[in-house]
């Protein structure tokens, strides 16, 4: 086995390991920087759908509040206020999807579904969960939803959701006794559920993976010919030569040309030991042919 054969070897298996290595990494980091890229933005829709909620509280309903005995508008409703804004986003953003998600609400829109629920049950059995955050199939891909618990912490919700005779008749009007009463102070009634795709990101963490690691074996393959270039014009072709001249030398034949002795590395030094060596067998040569 040749010493261009044992380096390559070596250089092949050491760059095999170390692409395996951080490809392994690479990949592992662009995954998850992808499902952070994806939260921060499921936390941006939470954050506006919690605004447009204060915003209806404090600045809308104080002003229309007068009006719901004759007439019932839903604009004045925090939740309805999300839904509706988020649904704006959504003609844009179809995969995008705010809800919140209520087991016994007074609009039919915002009943759970079998997957909703159980995340309302468990904010119920376990009070000091505040946020659950997860990753679920559905039709459109792989999403990501993040869910906060709805609690009754303002009384002034139960005018509307404790009995239909403290409700105002006019939301009675159009949402009937059914539904959405028997809500207590303190009571997680639902849960604000934002949906994000996740395939966007992770096809973008793909892309980058895929080039970094073309970039990656493109520099390997320009390491590797360069490596073999030095290696055989610095390293092969000197001793290959030296090789030759000492096969001549062995048979008598001394007219070879010495070696270049310049330079400070292993291989001249290698060859100004060889010349030394040449002339010290010459002149023994000559000396056992003069006797």
């Amino acid at each position: 086995m040749g010493l261009r054969l044992k380096f390559n070897l070596v250089l092949v298996v050491v760059f095999l390991a170390g692409f395996a290595a951080a490809g392994l990494v690479s990949r592992q980091l662009l995954q998850e920087n992808a499902r952070e890229e994806v939260i921060r933005d499921a936390r941006l829709m939470m954050e506006a759908a919690v605004s447009v909620r204060t915003y209806t509280v404090e600045q809308v309903r104080p002003h229309l509040i007068k009006l719901m005995d004759e007439v019932f508008l839903p604009q004045t409703v925090p939740a309805f206020a999300a839904t509706e804004t988020t649904n704006h986003l959504r003609k844009k953003y179809k995969e995008y999807s705010y809800k919140e998600a209520t087991l016994n609400p007074t609009n039919p829109r915002n009943r759970t579904l079998d997957w909703e629920a159980d995340i309302v049950n468990r904010f119920r059995q376990y009070a000091d969960v505040k946020e659950i955050v997860a990753e679920r199939q559905s039709s459109t891909g792989r999403n990501l939803f993040i869910a906060h618990p709805i609690q009754i912490g303002n009384p002034a919700c139960l005018q509307c959701h404790s009995t239909p005779a403290a409700a105002p008749p006019s939301m009675l009007k159009i949402y009937g006794e059914a539904n959405g009463f028997g809500w207590k102070h303190e009571e997680i009634v639902g849960a604000q559920v934002v949906t994000v795709p996740m395939e966007v990101p992770l096809r973008n963490a793909e892309r980058a993976f895929t080039t970094f690691m073309a970039s990656l074996a493109a520099v390997f393959a320009a390491v590797f010919v360069v490596l073999n270039i030095m290696l055989s014009w610095l390293i092969v072709r000197p001793i290959r030569k030296m090789s030759e001249a000492a096969d001549k030398i062995s048979t008598g034949e001394f007219g070879e040309p010495e070696f270049n002795e310049k330079g400070g590395d292993e291989v001249a030094v290698l060859g100004s030991s060889f010349n030394r060596m040449r002339r010290s067998l010459e002149k023994a040569m000559q000396m056992i042919g003069d006797h």
